[in-house]
């Protein structure tokens, strides 16, 4: 087992829940602790309880979409790097959400070895900081 994101805990949001156990076991699989959550307002309780180190957000979810835990979020000032996961291909949904603050907005379906690349790169920046 490779320890890329030992000491690092993840926090996973997405209603989908063969996606949330495949995002849930590569980080795993990496070293990380994950807190997992189906819906919007399950995602700002793991931020809010666990201050995670990075989130992975679905931007369609039950119960307070992607794009308004963005703004909540925002509204508290939260610095956690945030990867917007979503099967939406519009332009404007992305530049809204980067706008919000997500750090990174991948489209599904993702690679896994993308989504690791890229967290691992967000929480290297972060530490860089």
């Amino acid at each position: 087992m490779a320890n890329r994101f030992a000491n690092q805990t993840i926090a996973i949001v997405d209603d989908d829940p063969d996606i949330l156990q495949s995002i849930d076991l590569a980080f795993r699989h990496e070293g990380a602790r994950t807190v997992l959550a189906a819906d919007g307002l399950g995602a700002l309780h793991l931020v809010r309880e666990e201050r995670p180190n990075l989130l992975i957000l679905d931007m369609m979810l039950p119960r307070s979409s992607g794009l308004l835990v963005l703004e909540k979020l925002q509204e508290e000032q939260c610095t956690i790097p945030i990867i917007m996961l979503t099967a939406n291909q519009g332009r404007r949904h992305r530049e809204f959400a980067l706008g919000l603050g997500a750090r990174a907005y991948l489209n599904k379906p993702v690679s896994l070895a993308k989504l690791l690349e890229i967290a691992a790169s967000l929480l290297g920046e972060k530490e860089r900081a």
